[in-house]
């Protein structure tokens, strides 16, 4: 990584990629709007790139069933002062309508789907990945590039059969030094994205209230990566490390592992479906079958 550390620009420069959560399932659950969602979202990235101006902002809308970059800034840079100073609807005029055409893409594809639940997850996994090749393109276009990281807006809950795509991106961050922050505005907090902080040395926070939106972003998640070093951000009071098993895609407490392949299951198996490794007996099972028995050995004289 010596390499990619000598091509930044400077410490303060960065290239913020974030993935914006449009499930329609779950905005239709909130109180807040997605629109009034969007304003404090988009104030927050006209900051970022007033902080310096060779900051990058790349945008990822995460639907339910889709994902895809609706904003470039890097692509966006011809754009004259006159447009800039107008406001952001001049500056992010393709965002909204890129935006807009993702949304109805993607609500005609939820439809076709039969077994959505009430709350379903976004794909969040196709996201990451998105987020990640683009880095790894920056990173090999030769050129100067500033220092990327990735935030997460997310508000949708944890799919568990994205558990194993999510995690590999996780690493895949990590290997690359890339840090993923995360802002989660659901009502219930996600172990992804705990994780995904933690692992990759993220910053991770979920605020109560969502009509100060804007201040927690600017606060927190718009200083570059050199300043975090000065300023006292939000550590996290417990990460939700529990892992999603392979058979049924349930988050699980206690399970087993393949020694193989460290598939999770959440039931004894005699072979594992990953890797096809051939498993013994349980010592747990065992360990009851035996005290079952000692039992019935304990009765017996009584009968």
């Amino acid at each position: 990584m010596a390499s990619v550390a000598s091509k930044l620009y400077s410490d303060d420069v960065s290239l913020l990629v974030l993935l914006l959560d449009t499930n329609p399932f779950f905005w239709d659950t909130t109180s807040t709007t997605f629109s009034q969602f969007l304003s404090h979202v988009l104030a927050f990235l006209n900051a970022v790139l007033g902080l310096n101006q060779l900051n990058q902002v790349v945008v990822i809308a995460t639907g339910y069933s889709s994902c895809d970059y609706i904003y470039d800034s890097s692509l966006t840079s011809n754009v004259g002062s006159e447009s800039r100073g107008s406001g952001m609807p001049a500056l992010f005029g393709s965002l909204l309508e890129k935006l807009e055409d993702f949304i109805g893409r993607d609500e005609e594809l939820a439809k076709e789907d039969e077994h959505v639940d009430k709350i379903a997850p976004s794909l969040l996994s196709g996201s990451l990945s998105m987020a990640l090749c683009y880095i790894q393109r920056v990173f090999r276009s030769g050129h100067l590039h500033p220092q990327p990281r990735i935030l997460c807006l997310q508000g949708s809950p944890d799919g568990p059969e994205q558990y194993v795509a999510v995690m590999n991106s996780i690493f895949s961050a990590q290997r690359l030094m890339v840090p993923i922050d995360s802002c989660y505005i659901g009502t219930q907090n996600s172990a992804f994205l705990q994780q995904a902080s933690y692992i990759t040395g993220g910053v991770h926070h979920a605020p109560k209230q969502l009509d100060g939106l804007f201040q927690f972003l600017t606060t927190i998640f718009a200083t570059d990566l050199h300043t975090r070093r000065f300023v006292q951000l939000p550590k996290p009071v417990g990460v939700d490390f529990r892992a999603s098993c392979f058979c049924h895609k349930k988050t699980i407490d206690m399970g087993y592992v393949c020694s193989v392949c460290l598939s999770i299951f959440c039931e004894h198996h005699k072979k594992c479906s990953t890797c096809g490794s051939v498993f013994g007996q349980s010592k747990l099972d065992g360990a009851n079958a035996s005290s079952s028995v000692n039992d019935r050995k304990r009765k017996a004289p009584d009968s």
